[in-house]
């Protein structure tokens, strides 16, 4: 199996010029569109900026914590092919996939054992199942023992505090995609140097 990648937190047009123009480039690239408490968060404004440089080889990511209404049309014309949602019940993530047509990443976040099971609320509108930390805008980690025997049907993408220097290849055993973000910062922002190594890391494997 090939392990896939995806940068998120991305706010940046240098970064994200370098992301999409890298020889090997992730195959999915996130923004952080309506949870001003990330340090990540990007407004609007910078959003449609953003947008403008083509993704080229990768899918673009909105990442979304229980959007209303105003958010989810401000953005629907942008080029996004996914929407990565957090803290949304089954019947919204159903309106959102009916009225915008976007592929969905449910995030389930995960704690305790049991948490894990939550994935199966899901099944029939996820196309991505995302194991997280309750972290949001912190970076944390959790056990990702607790998700190894699952065997889903669909792709699993997998966060929560990832380093550079980790073993990837044993994330290879659960998940189908590495989702990276504040493992590729210095001082609070996206660092090029961690980005080249992570994504020829990628490559390697």
């Amino acid at each position: 199996m090939i392990l896939k990648s995806k940068i998120c937190g991305i706010s940046d047009a240098k970064v994200l010029n370098f992301i999409v123009n890298h020889s090997h480039p992730p195959q999915f690239v996130g923004f952080i569109v309506n949870y001003p408490k990330s340090k990540r968060h990007v407004d609007i404004q910078k959003l449609k900026d953003l947008m403008k440089i083509k993704k080229k080889n990768s899918f673009y990511v909105a990442v979304l914590v229980n959007p209303n209404h105003n958010i989810l049309e401000e953005i629907k014309d942008l080029p996004f092919d996914y929407y990565q949602l957090y803290d949304c019940d089954l019947d919204k993530i159903k309106s959102i996939k009916r009225d915008y047509k976007k592929k969905v990443i449910t995030a389930i976040t995960v704690k305790d054992k049991g948490d894990e099971n939550k994935y199966k609320k899901f099944t029939d509108v996820t196309d991505i199942y995302l194991f997280d930390s309750k972290g949001y805008e912190n970076s944390m980690s959790f056990d990702h023992a607790l998700i190894e025997n699952l065997n889903l049907d669909k792709e699993v993408m997998i966060a929560g505090n990832i380093q550079i220097n980790d073993n990837l290849e044993n994330l290879k055993k659960i998940a189908h995609i590495i989702d990276i973000s504040g493992g590729l910062e210095t001082d609070g922002l996206k660092d090029i140097s961690k980005i080249e190594i992570f994504l020829n890391k990628m490559k390697n494997l």
